[in-house]
């Protein structure tokens, strides 16, 4: 068995959400990657531990996200990105 398995909770390949500077706070690509819908939805869930960061929970709102980071919630994956890619959230 392989240990290159997808951090709980993620279901999928990751979507690449790209950010304009070199990092982005957790609650801050929560609402970017549609994984909520507003930023203060974003508080109680991250505070909750539902928020995994590269597969380990993550319950700081402030978490400081860098490209290649993976931040996955209730059952959806999104890695941090570079670039100016328009992005088309299936969820």
């Amino acid at each position: 068995m392989s240990s290159d398995l997808p951090p709980t909770g993620a279901t999928s390949e990751p979507l690449d959400v790209p950010i304009r500077d070199e990092s982005i706070r957790l609650g801050q690509f929560l609402k970017l990657a549609n994984l909520v819908e507003t930023g203060a939805e974003a508080k109680p869930v991250i505070a909750d531990g539902a928020v995994r960061v590269n597969g380990e929970v993550e319950t700081r709102r402030g978490r400081q996200l860098v490209p290649g980071d993976v931040v996955a919630l209730g059952g959806l994956a999104a890695r941090v990105a570079t670039g100016e890619v328009e992005i088309d959230v299936p969820w």
